[in-house]
């Protein structure tokens, strides 16, 4: 069994996103890692070939700024990197620049790839998913999170990135059939400080601000703190190992009171129910699973 991870970036430092934990964290399971690295403004190349791995395979690309409409240009680029794996793997890992895979995972990733890799019905594996928030003793648990996406692909060519890299569909539209997997990827996009988020959140609007006001909206965004979130709870687990270093260089503080849940009566509601029954009504499901 041949495993490629795949993933892309730029600005990567000016932005601080651990895509180095990223790539590192799945390393272990992988043959090959494709990084794409876009056109930046800091040393983001020279930061991923500090990795120095031989499993390391860059290409560099050139972002097209003109894609202002969903996030497009994210899933673009994932498709540069996926189209660069190796013809011969069986599956495709794909890591965002701000996702990491905890250590302990990693022998139920690779048996499930395993296990799978001969039921041709299996299109993926879905990961559940940790969004943490302000820091990194805090996440993100209203509804408007996802719970699971998808992020090991069967390296087929019928397969693409999906509107905003979020997750993958066939070029003909339809639905990957996935397995879930007893595993879960830690989402550190909204850790940083405060003033690099501010930044870089500026930044991304551009990329999804087609029809709105990109001034007003970048205005409305010097306003931003970390205590506006709706709702979070306390982390009771541990971090992954890649991630311990980039946890103790942390240099702002963020408490929050979990009680406070800025919520609606309807969606203090709807949570209520998915504690009682781990049903989310509505959820989003960019897929078709497998029991």
């Amino acid at each position: 069994m041949k495993v490629s991870g795949f993933t892309f970036v730029r600005n990567a430092i000016k932005f601080d996103y651990p895509i180095v934990e990223a790539i590192t964290s799945i390393l272990p399971v992988c043959d090959e890692v494709i990084v794409a690295i876009g056109n930046s403004d800091d040393d983001t190349l020279g930061l991923i070939k500090s990795i120095n791995s031989p499993k390391i395979k860059i290409i560099e690309t050139v972002w097209d700024d003109t894609l202002r409409e969903g996030g497009k240009v994210l899933a673009v680029e994932t498709n540069k990197a996926l189209a660069a794996v190796s013809k011969d793997a069986d599956w495709c890992f794909y890591i965002q620049g701000d996702e990491v895979v905890h250590e302990q995972y990693l022998p139920s990733i690779r048996k499930a790839m395993e296990e799978n890799l001969d039921d041709q019905k299996v299109d993926g594996l879905l990961f559940k998913y940790l969004h943490f928030y302000g820091s990194y003793q805090y996440v993100a648990d209203a509804q408007r999170w996802y719970r699971q996406e998808i992020r090991i692909i069967r390296n087929q060519k019928n397969i693409t990135s999906y509107r905003d890299a979020q997750g993958f569909r066939t070029i003909t539209d339809k639905k990957l059939i996935v397995r879930w997997i007893d595993a879960c990827i830690y989402h550190y996009g909204w850790v940083k400080s405060p003033e690099i988020q501010k930044e870089k959140m500026k930044s991304s609007i551009n990329f999804w601000g087609a029809g709105h006001n990109i001034p007003e909206i970048h205005k409305e965004l010097e306003a931003f703190d970390y205590s506006q979130v709706d709702s979070l709870s306390h982390f009771e687990g541990t971090h992954p190992k890649v991630m311990q270093a980039r946890i103790e260089r942390i240099d702002w503080m963020f408490n929050f009171d979990i009680k406070v849940k800025k919520l609606s009566f309807k969606n203090k509601l709807r949570m209520a129910i998915e504690k009682l029954t781990g049903w989310r009504i509505g959820e989003y499901r960019n897929y078709e699973l497998l029991k």
